[in-house]
């Protein structure tokens, strides 16, 4: 009877504790380290976080203003093909050519190159372990994450949410 108990609670804390790293990893709980990508920093685009709600709605502050994700292949501008410029949905700021931009398989934008200091990087341990996180130079937005698994001639995958970007046509 006793290992009848034992089992029910490891099977009970595994479960809880994956649920709370479900809910951690997906942004559940809000603000966390990596949404203040260079603490300290004074970002040229500054708002409070009442203003960067009102202008963004809640999905977009989510994911910019707290670092979430948004689900795989959710985003339109994963299939987008046509030639312009991705800016940032924050602050408008261009960022990524179409002309890096490339098919990955992820469900998520996917570039190889930003345009030259249109970006800033930190490292991100949310998950727990290091990644490269990726924000906007302007106003700090939160766009994804860039992995060494992309194509030449960089080797990089600048993997995005769509929702930090907003495409602006040529």
């Amino acid at each position: 009877m006793a290992s009848l108990n034992r089992r029910k609670l490891i099977a009970a804390g595994t479960i809880g504790a994956g649920a709370y790293g479900f809910a951690y990893v997906t942004g559940f709980f809000g603000t966390n380290a990596s949404a203040n990508p260079e603490a300290g920093k004074q970002f040229k685009v500054t708002y409070s976080p009442k203003i960067w709600k009102n202008r963004l709605g809640s999905a977009r502050y989510r994911i910019l203003r707290q670092a979430g994700t948004e689900p795989a292949h959710s985003s339109p501008l994963n299939k987008e093909k046509r030639k312009g410029i991705f800016a940032c949905a924050g602050c408008n700021q261009p960022l990524y050519s179409s002309a890096t931009k490339y098919d990955s398989g992820t469900g998520w934008p996917s570039f190889w190159a930003p345009i030259k200091g249109r970006v800033g990087t930190s490292t991100d341990y949310k998950i727990g372990i290091a990644r490269t996180e990726v924000h906007c130079s302007r106003c700090g937005g939160h766009l994804g994450h860039i992995f060494n698994d992309g194509p030449k001639p960089t080797g990089k995958r600048h993997c995005l949410n769509g929702l930090a970007l907003k495409f602006i046509p040529a």
